[in-house]
């Protein structure tokens, strides 16, 4: 048996904040639970809903020494869905109403977070081979156990995997400070280890001290070594290159399932949607107020709204978009001024345009269902989650060739009878709008050709049964 125990930030159901907590929920479930024992553990912040938190079980407490203080660390436990799930106990560090708050209170937090994971393994009965760390909130796990933690021998030949599931955060700090607050030697903090441009980053130290170091499509790991994505550290992956893999992320097939959902107005499957999918369009347009319209093409969003999410594309064409044959449908938060630029474009359209400006799971399982079409022109995305589930639901995706979304979107050719979305390979707004026109062309006038596409995009696979066993093929090689 392998143990394999994963570190992170956040996790569902407990605490999510995006992408990362669906990984760490979804994945461990789908390993082969014959070789393989997979374990999660995770802070317990006050905001996880209390009913999690009737089910943890007290396990132990111990206090750790974090440089020069000393600090409580309680661990308790429960089971959820087959998954055993640790949680680090610190009132003082996981207080508030967010798993998150300012940079400079995270960077000691998740120093104490990553020291007393380490100092919590003794007491688990469960030493395990592999911990497989997710973004920066972990990035010292790799270096504490190089550290401090080399002198016991219950450490000795436990791996480390660094998994970036966005590069753009990276958790940086003026050098002296996290000096002060890990304990570690100035040894460390050298530009080939922690230093980065005179500040301390924890990935930076995560990357290079890891085994192996992955990203969550095969895009993105290329990608990433370039200066424009690589986010100042490029020229670290390109050292790292050996190590590093793209493994695409994989989609809960059983929680998005248009022939299950409770949460859609009709289910449906791959064989009935050209009768059932329709109902999903009307319950929306009725429930949102628009115009009730079979035939209108229905385009969704569902995103936080930020200039990574290609945003500014939309800003600078949507007045086009929002052509007369149209419905654009967004949901999601971000910066003001798209949460603006919705509202106006609601107001000025009221009929054919709808601003949902915050975040509902359930209005969100609706878009899905309901919509022809689903916008993602991302300046860059990691992996994306929204095109596979549009993907499941029958919804083409229109999408950027970038990341993770050049990886599962295949671009409609019109001459090989082939592809499951549109796509364009540019960051720009008007090649962005002739892909959208040239979708409605295909919705509007051929009619099989779009079913077509509907049905080899449902005939896609993307569970984690995929990805997991790229996870263990890479378990393997390091064990």
């Amino acid at each position: 048996m392998k143990n394999i125990l994963f570190v992170a930030s956040e996790c569902v159901p407990f605490v999510k904040t995006g992408g990362l907590a669906d990984v760490v929920g979804s994945l461990p479930k789908y390993f082969n639970k014959k070789e393989y024992d997979v374990r999660v553990m995770i802070p317990k912040y006050a905001c996880i809903p209390q009913e999690w938190k009737d089910k943890m079980q007290y396990k132990t407490h111990f206090y750790m020494d974090l440089a020069w203080r000393s600090q409580y660390v309680g661990i308790l436990e429960m089971e959820y869905e087959g998954v055993h799930f640790y949680f680090i106990d610190n009132e003082f560090y996981f207080a508030g109403f967010h798993p998150y708050g300012n940079i400079y209170e995270d960077i000691e937090k998740f120093a104490f977070f990553c020291k007393a994971a380490l100092s919590a393994m003794p007491s688990l009965d469960f030493r395990p081979d592999i911990i497989h760390c997710h973004d920066w909130q972990t990035g010292l796990i790799p270096v504490y156990i190089k550290d401090s933690f080399n002198d016991n021998s219950f450490y000795h030949g436990i791996k480390t995997i660094m998994t970036i599931h966005n590069l753009k955060f990276q958790g940086i700090w003026d050098k002296q400070k996290v000096i002060d607050i890990t304990g570690l030697n100035e040894y460390y903090f050298t530009s080939d280890k922690l230093e980065a441009y005179g500040d301390a980053n924890y990935l930076k130290g995560g990357i290079v001290y890891a085994d192996m170091v992955t990203t969550v499509s095969d895009s993105y790991a290329e990608e990433i070594k370039m200066p424009f994505y690589g986010e100042h550290l490029d020229g670290l992956m390109r050292a790292r290159s050996n190590c590093l893999r793209g493994i695409v992320n994989g989609l809960d097939y059983d929680e998005y399932n248009p022939e299950t959902d409770p949460l859609i107005y009709a289910n449906y499957n791959a064989k009935t949607f050209r009768k059932e999918k329709i109902k999903n369009k009307r319950g929306l347009q009725k429930e949102l107020g628009l115009d009730q319209n079979d035939k209108t093409f229905m385009i969704g969003i569902v995103s936080r709204l930020t200039d990574q999410k290609g945003f500014d594309l939309i800003d600078y064409v949507i007045e086009e978009i929002c052509a007369e044959d149209t419905q654009l449908v967004v949901l999601g938060t971000g910066e003001e001024r798209y949460e603006n630029l919705f509202r106006h474009f609601e107001w000025k359209y009221h009929g054919r345009v709808s601003a949902n400006i915050f975040y509902s799971n359930e209005r969100s399982h609706k878009i899905y269902a309901a919509c022809d079409a689903f916008l993602m022109p991302s300046l860059f995305e990691p992996c994306g989650l929204s095109q596979l589930m549009s993907l499941r639901y029958g919804t083409v995706p229109i999408v950027r060739e970038t990341g993770g979304l050049k990886d599962t979107v295949e671009p409609y050719n019109e001459y090989e009878g082939k592809g499951t979305g549109f796509s364009f390979a540019n960051y720009n707004a008007h090649e962005m709008l002739a892909t959208i026109r040239y979708a409605k062309d295909v919705y509007y006038n051929r009619k099989r050709e779009w079913n077509k596409i509907i049905d080899r995009g449902m005939a896609m696979d993307f569970s984690w049964n995929h990805s997991a066993k790229k996870y263990e093929d890479m378990y393997n090689e390091l064990i």
